[in-house]
């Protein structure tokens, strides 16, 4: 699919990451106004509340925009949703009889504060990136064991904290919790000091479910996809994961980016996922190319310094989709709800420069990586970590936005001791 052409000419960029066959949705305020809906177009946010409530935007069973989040419109369901896309392209394309009754409702992006897209029922995080697996895997066990016995058959998870979910540009205060190194007999109590960030993209579940879902339908369920930095403190995971898995390790902090890209506008960019190892049972296998061609890469900037890109790698690389994440999630019949964030596991590559975590790129903080102006093992206060991503089209881009995130030191000591 070629470029399509607005008339908000900064769409029309082969660089942009909005241009009008993106149109991800978003949240705003203007200074001290109410936060609403709005949509990405080239170097502006359209106030799309202001369109449904102006009539320039008609929705069967609306108004689904007069709140803050999108969940109201992700819950109306898919045939609403390719109506609003088909609805906003007409009022933008270049040749729009409309310019002069949207343009009043345009709002350039360098001036506007970005929220949380939609609310967040639930947070399920995955472990479905096969090169992280291994990597991990490889740290701390026999490479030829590295992958526990189920991980080709399923997609492991574990349930996370939605209450924890940020958007973009909120800083993330370093967590204290119980260390205990291999000369530390008893534990310790203390900030982290392997603090980490990991690279992957969120699903955003649009419609619920009861009962087992198919791998198409749970496909059907995706209203779209956001970066997501779902940040690890590394030490704190080592001593509490047996046997239970990751708790308050993860629970500090997710960031999300503040676009969602509508799954409609990453269609051109399908992939299918990597050869099976191990035959997948039938509820699991894919019905066709479920995922998709997103180029992702990791900034570090330390504080008063430069950034960094420490990996490049690509969404393609994951072993399983989200749609199949969505369908393993219900065979239980656990029910999915509007909202529910699936986070896709670590995304990274098959070579050092690809990898998707400073755990994989120090190897344990074994090999400090360099950076502009020093080095690092894992994330030092005062870091900005910033996750970008895009699929490429034909003169065109489908972006993301950046999703950021500032270290902040550890609050004072909680309790007066160190044990």
């Amino acid at each position: 699919m070629p470029l399509q052409r607005s008339w908000v000419t900064s769409a029309n960029t082969t660089e942009g990451d909005f241009p009008l066959n993106n149109l991800p949705c978003g949240v705003f305020s203007v200074g001290p106004e109410e936060p609403r809906c709005g949509v990405a177009i080239g170097d502006f946010v359209l106030d799309v509340t202001a369109l449904e409530a102006d009539g320039l935007l008609s929705l069967a069973g609306g108004p689904f925009l007069d709140v803050p989040f999108w969940n109201d419109l992700m819950e109306a369901g898919p045939a609403v949703w390719v109506d609003l896309r088909a609805q906003l392209t007409a009022l933008l394309n270049e040749h729009s009889q409309t310019r002069e009754r949207v343009e009043p409702h345009l709002y350039a992006l360098s001036e506007v504060g970005l929220h949380l897209p939609f609310l967040v029922s639930e947070y399920t995080d995955f472990y479905a990136g096969r090169n992280h697996a291994f990597n991990v895997g490889s740290m701390f066990r026999d490479p030829a064991n590295a992958l526990p016995p189920n991980w080709l058959h399923i997609p492991i998870g574990y349930n996370g904290r939605a209450s924890s979910v940020i958007v973009s540009g909120t800083d993330v205060r370093r967590p204290w919790g119980q260390l205990k190194g291999a000369n530390d007999p008893p534990p310790i109590f203390a900030p982290s000091r392997r603090f980490d960030f990991e690279l992957e993209l969120g699903a955003v579940v649009g419609q619920p479910s009861e009962g087992m879902v198919s791998v198409a339908d749970a496909d059907a369920m995706i209203f779209g996809y956001v970066l997501l930095n779902d940040w690890s403190a590394r030490d704190i995971q080592a001593w509490e994961y047996q046997p239970l898995g990751p708790f308050q390790s993860k629970a500090t902090a997710t960031t999300l980016g503040p676009w969602i890209v509508m799954r409609a506008a990453l269609q051109p960019f399908r992939v299918s996922t990597p050869p099976r190892e191990v035959p997948l049972l039938p509820h699991l296998q894919e019905p066709g190319p479920l995922l998709y061609d997103i180029a992702l890469e990791v900034g570090l900037t330390p504080e008063l310094g430069v950034e960094t890109i420490l990996s490049r790698t690509n969404y393609a690389q994951m072993y399983y989709s989200a749609a199949q994440q969505l369908c393993h999630h219900t065979t239980c019949g656990c029910p999915m709800n509007v909202g529910d964030l699936l986070g896709s596991g670590t995304i990274s590559g098959p070579t050092k420069d690809s990898r998707g975590s400073l755990l994989e790129l120090s190897w344990g903080g074994k090999e400090p990586l360099t950076i502009t102006g020093g080095s690092r093992t894992f994330i030092e206060d005062g870091d900005t970590v910033t996750l970008r991503g895009h699929a490429q089209g034909d003169g065109y881009r489908i972006g993301f936005g950046a999703c950021s995130g500032r270290v902040i030191a550890a609050h004072a000591n909680p309790v007066g001791s160190g044990r």
